[in-house]
């Protein structure tokens, strides 16, 4: 693709990527086929092709109006197309790119400018969150559909967080406390350094570390995100430094949203030369939690040995949700799915397992219709096989589909702690 940028951008870090970005798409639209909202609206613009092509004209000086700036916020990052194309375009940062610009170029209503204020200064603020889910609760009638949706049962976001191993082991494991998990599941934690703690690794969470960065950055508060990015840096860095107890040997994520976030930083903090030899060591140091279990097998396999009484058909049949942030974002696939299988549950059959379930941050409340239109096809596709329980790799992934299921819908470790238990009590 011929670009042309303009005085504003091109000798700047971000025109210099934006024009090789732009340059190594080839216009073929596989792209589309796989996107999601280009499937429900049939829209070119809202496909990735299109999106290009605003950000391209953007980019080289042309007026841009609400209605292009409309056409990017319904983008649901989830990187499906990236996968898709042949090309290998690097589709979500232009999308960064492109939103940063436009941000600052085009305003916003004062509705939806409080909206997004009020969701970046709250969800990454687990005091705050804490107490507005549960004053939700009490108030739950008087909400929108779209956050009344999202507040768990009160006994469910009360559950405490017990059996949360305690003595120390020679190795360690470090993790981020994860902003809405910590208040909405907070078992999902809790599981995590049980099984962990089982294969002799300690897990530490660093509740000071704060948000991770990726809910602010997606909703186009970059800088405020980056100022994330840095406190969070800031909280590893004593352990990775060795400081703390002889150090850790990874970062480990019970959520693949703020996995990718994680592993990204070396890329968004490159340009700060006070942060970037550190984020890009902090981004090699990240591992979700089913990369972890997997270089454990062998451990894992002791733990998890099934009971000779235990049938097939006794087996519990599970749906497995793989978020985008893990398929599409951080290119892990199949290895949930196998950790799953391995500790005895029979995995059904879901169809489109590609698209995304309409979560994608805070999108189900900013794009309410269009993700509870995602929400309701992936529920379809994961009850086809009529499994007993849904599972997932993210919280946000978790919340939004179990706010249109009967079927509970669980974090996958969960269920590995549990097989485990009653391995033990075997």
């Amino acid at each position: 693709m011929q670009t042309n940028l303009a005085d504003f951008i091109r000798d700047t870090p971000e025109g210099r990527e934006a024009d090789a970005i732009l340059r190594s798409c080839v216009h073929c639209g596989f792209c589309n086929a796989t996107c999601p909202t280009y499937q429900l609206l049939g829209d070119e613009l809202d496909g990735p092709r299109g999106r290009i092509y605003l950000i391209k004209q953007m980019l080289e000086g042309f007026p841009v109006t609400r209605r292009t700036q409309n056409h990017l916020d319904r983008c649901l990052s989830c990187r499906s197309c990236e996968t898709t194309c042949p090309s290998g375009v690097n589709y979500h940062r232009l999308l960064d790119i492109g939103r940063g610009v436009i941000e600052q170029r085009v305003p916003r209503p004062f509705v939806e400018r409080m909206t997004r204020y009020t969701l970046y200064t709250t969800i990454p603020n687990p005091g705050i969150l804490k107490n507005a889910v549960n004053i939700g609760q009490l108030f739950r009638p008087l909400l929108p559909t779209a956050l009344s949706e999202k507040l768990p049962d009160s006994a469910a976001s009360q559950r405490p967080r017990v059996g949360r191993p305690a003595a120390p082991r020679q190795r360690r494991m470090i993790a981020l406390a994860s902003c809405g998990q910590a208040s909405l599941t907070p078992n999902t934690a809790a599981a995590a350094g049980r099984v962990l703690d089982r294969l002799g690794i300690e897990m530490v969470e660093l509740e000071s570390a704060g948000c991770c960065g990726a809910l602010r950055y997606h909703l186009d508060a970059q800088q405020q995100a980056l100022d994330d990015m840095r406190r969070v840096i800031d909280a590893c860095w004593p352990y990775i430094e060795g400081i703390h107890s002889g150090g850790v040997e990874a970062i480990v994520m019970t959520a693949s949203g703020c996995g990718l976030q994680v592993r990204a930083y070396g890329e968004l903090l490159k340009h700060d030369p006070a942060y970037a030899d550190k984020a890009a060591r902090i981004s090699a140091l990240t591992l979700d939690l089913s990369e972890v279990l997997a270089a454990e097998r062998e451990g894992l396999m002791e733990l998890l040995q099934l009971p000779a009484k235990e049938s097939a058909g006794e087996r519990r049949r599970v749906a497995f949700h793989s978020p985008c942030t893990l398929q599409h974002g951080q290119k892990i696939r199949g290895v949930v799915e196998s950790l799953l299988a391995a500790a005895g549950y029979v995995l059904t059959p879901v169809v489109d397992a590609h698209l995304c379930c309409g979560s994608a941050g805070t999108y189900s409340i900013t794009q309410p219709e269009l993700s509870k239109r995602l929400r309701d096809n992936k529920l379809a596709a994961l009850s086809e096989g009529s499994p007993d329980v849904f599972v997932t790799a993210n919280i946000g992934c978790q919340t939004h589909l179990q706010s249109g299921s009967a079927i509970p819908v669980r974090h996958w470790i969960e269920l590995i702690d549990e097989r485990i238990d009653e391995r033990r009590d075997d």
